[in-house]
């Protein structure tokens, strides 16, 4: 008969078994390690534009739009405005992230909240707006430059060295 691995209940006030308390200690230094990072992160890219997709589930078509920071689109019965919108410098793992407020607006004028908060654009499905009628994900910032080391206004530039003769 093959050997059958039996499991007992731990007690509280007895002692765990050493593979246990092994493996809960493996996994919070590799918990640890990801969470903290191994490097500094450069500063985000802050970006004047936020670019969306938009379901419109009754007629089945996907339209791509652009939303200037701190401005105000209206996509069908939904209004969003976004209030950043960043993504990291090329020598860094790309993250886009947008802070959205988004309300929907009924028969009546009103204004309802759907949602205020961070949109991913890697992960569409964790944080965009699910309607009835609409989706709406963020897709890209636009039109951010890259952050540029600051510069200390005593310091003069480095000057070029003088050029060299070729002494024959």
């Amino acid at each position: 008969m093959p050997q059958q691995l039996i499991r007992r209940p731990f007690k509280p006030g007895s002692r765990a078994p050493v593979r246990t308390m092994s493996a809960r200690l493996a996994a919070l230094v590799l918990f640890g390690a990801s969470a903290f990072g191994t490097g500094a992160q450069a500063e985000p890219i802050h970006n004047p534009l936020a670019v969306f997709s938009g379901l419109d589930k009754i007629t089945g078509r996907i339209i791509s739009f652009e939303v200037a920071i701190n401005e105000t689109v209206q996509f069908g019965a939904l209004q969003l405005t976004p209030r950043v919108c960043n993504t990291r410098p090329a020598t860094e793992a790309p993250n886009t992230t947008a802070f959205v407020e988004v309300y929907e607006i009924n028969f009546q004028g009103e204004r309802k909240r759907l949602f205020e908060g961070w949109m991913f654009a890697a992960s569409p499905g964790l944080h965009g707006v699910e309607h009835p009628v609409y989706d709406v994900w963020l897709t890209n910032c636009k039109g951010g430059a890259e952050p540029r080391p600051p510069v200390n206004i005593g310091e003069q530039p480095p000057q070029k060295p003088p050029p060299r003769r070729n002494a024959r």
